[in-house]
């Protein structure tokens, strides 16, 4: 008997539309199953009275993303779609804003805490494509105190939710390393979601359809969906680590043993552009200095495109998010709020309203354990049932989920010419 489906893919984040993409274009047919009523995943963006919200807190490098950027090319779009924001990210200390974080001037940073920064970023092998092979220290043990209350904290809790005392160092020094100064970072003028709505509009994607097994057969696989059974010969599970575990218990070792972090994020439409004193588009803020607010980013100086002429925008992040993931939207909003006048004064009386953000699996956090399986879990052979996110690199943005779904096509088309890490 046939399959229903030549390949399956589950969750049109864009990890899942990238590997479908790639695939259809070999010539497979594809088709994408999303749980949710949009495309996107935690790339997606709300519109709402001309104001544009990002539901994550995605930026593009103008290095480090060599996978996105071939996708963006495929897809059309030019650096005149993502623009440089041409600002820094400062971070909050002793009562007030820093410009520069994570770059040679500024930031507050003792001269010691800057050679503490150059040694941590230096002289060691940070491989963005086998994060395994970097030492296993823990982000807790880099450099000194200050470097990592004022710079690795900030950046690895603030941004990625990660909790240094239980991530390993080298995905994010890597990634760090990569990118370079946030002053090169870019932004999507229409919103995170562009290339995700370019991807589906070319593939069949079926959104409002939930996924809640899938189980491989002598000839394929099947996925067990609200409405109706499937076979298919290939299965790519485009979701959250946890949630494809759940879905697949016979997924390798690797996909068990990622750990995911919860965000919430809260984007507040203001009547007038406000933000700290300095030129910076975010505000780190140290757990050090506040258990509430993690960061804030200023979206208006992102791209003025994101807010009707005059107006502000500014995201607020939660330090410690899962106290909110099943909270009421006005409380969330409320207690974020309140925390964020501390570093932008005025901006209560300015906000006309708010748009709450929460993923109970936001990003991937590198751990000991689960990195010290990832060698096994990359060189295995090509199966019925795969994986893809950014989980799969260890790198929680985009570029570590484009460049999966690069790796997983190639392993889907039985095309690789050597597992990822091995020697070559």
């Amino acid at each position: 008997m046939s399959a229903d489906l030549d390949v399956a893919v589950v969750g049109a984040g864009i990890a899942g539309l990238a590997v479908a993409g790639a695939l259809a274009a070999a010539g497979r047919s594809v088709h994408v199953f999303e749980a949710g009523d949009h495309v996107g995943g935690r790339m997606a963006s709300v519109r709402r009275d001309g104001y544009v919200v990002d539901t994550g807190a995605e930026m593009l490098g103008t290095g480090g993303y060599p996978a996105t950027w071939r996708l963006l090319r495929e897809l059309g779009l030019t650096t005149d779609d993502v623009p440089v924001i041409g600002r820094d990210i400062a971070v909050w200390r002793r009562g007030r804003a820093r410009a520069h974080l994570g770059e040679l001037r500024g930031s507050g940073l003792s001269l010691f805490g800057r050679a503490a920064m150059l040694a941590a970023l230096g002289g060691r092998r940070l491989d963005t494509d086998a994060p395994e092979t970097t030492p296993g220290h823990l982000l807790a043990d880099v450099g000194t105190r200050e470097l990592h209350d004022y710079l690795v904290q900030p950046l690895a809790g603030g941004f990625f939710g990660w909790d240094t005392r239980l991530a390993c160092a080298g995905p994010m020094l890597a990634h760090l390393r990569a990118v370079g100064a946030p002053s090169t970072y870019r932004t999507y003028r229409d919103g995170m979601d562009t290339p995700a709505r370019r991807l589906a509009a070319g593939l069949g994607v079926s959104t409002g359809v939930p996924v809640r097994a899938v189980t491989t057969t002598r000839t394929g696989a099947r996925l067990v969906t609200d409405a109706a059974t499937l076979t298919a010969r290939q299965i790519v599970l485009a979701v959250p680590a946890p949630v494809a575990a759940a879905l697949h218990p016979a997924a390798p070792e690797y996909v068990h043993a990622c750990e995911f972090r919860p965000m919430v994020k809260v984007g507040y439409l203001l009547d007038r552009p406000l933000g700290p004193p300095t030129d910076s588009f975010a505000l780190a803020v140290p757990a050090v200095e506040d258990t509430r607010v993690a960061g804030l980013s200023f979206e208006h100086r992102k791209h003025p495109g994101r807010v009707p002429p005059g107006r502000g925008l500014v995201s607020v992040v939660a330090t410690r998010p899962a106290d909110w993931l099943d909270a009421d939207d006005r409380e969330v909003a409320a207690a974020l709020l309140a925390g964020a006048e501390r570093y932008v004064p005025g901006m209560t009386a300015a906000t006309l309203g708010s748009v709450v953000s929460r993923f109970r699996h936001g990003l991937p956090m590198p751990t000991p354990t689960a990195l010290a399986l990832r060698s096994d879990f990359t060189a295995r052979p090509p199966s019925t049932v795969d994986y893809v996110g950014d989980w799969y690199t260890a790198r929680p943005c985009a570029e570590g989920a484009v460049r999966s779904a690069e790796l997983v096509a190639d392993r889907v088309l039985d095309r690789r010419t050597a597992p990822v890490g091995s020697p070559t």
